[in-house]
């Protein structure tokens, strides 16, 4: 199984969609099939983000994976042991299951060191 990150970003939000395939392309080859697939969904995308509609023409295409979409279990760390917990993520699947809109989001935030909340010194 080889992996592949679609990623999608302006000045405040960085948003990306994880898709897995068997087969493994080059760095080209990915590219090639990622501009085919934005080209066909350009102009008439539904989804909330760009990637999402790009990853499901790939899905529809080329047989993709969305890995996000198959999401069964999360864990969040911490460096305080009580605080590692698992983060549910059955209502998200659910609610795919049966064709609802989703309502979870994950979003990648950069913060200067000093704003960290777990700093590792």
């Amino acid at each position: 199984m080889y992996f592949y990150e679609l990623s999608e970003s302006d000045d405040e939000i960085f948003a990306n969609v994880l898709l897995a395939h068997d087969s493994e392309y080059d760095e080209q080859e990915f590219l090639e099939i990622v501009l085919e697939a934005r080209e066909a969904v350009i102009a008439t995308f539904e989804q909330e983000t760009l990637i999402e509609a790009v990853a499901e023409e790939l899905e529809k295409r080329h047989g993709f994976t969305n890995v996000d979409a198959n999401l069964r279990a999360a864990a969040r760390v911490s460096s305080e042991e009580d605080e590692t917990v698992i983060v549910p993520v059955d209502e998200r699947v659910a609610a795919a299951e049966i064709g609802e809109e989703e309502n979870f989001r994950t979003m990648l935030i950069e913060t200067e060191i000093e704003d960290r909340p777990y700093r590792d010194n």
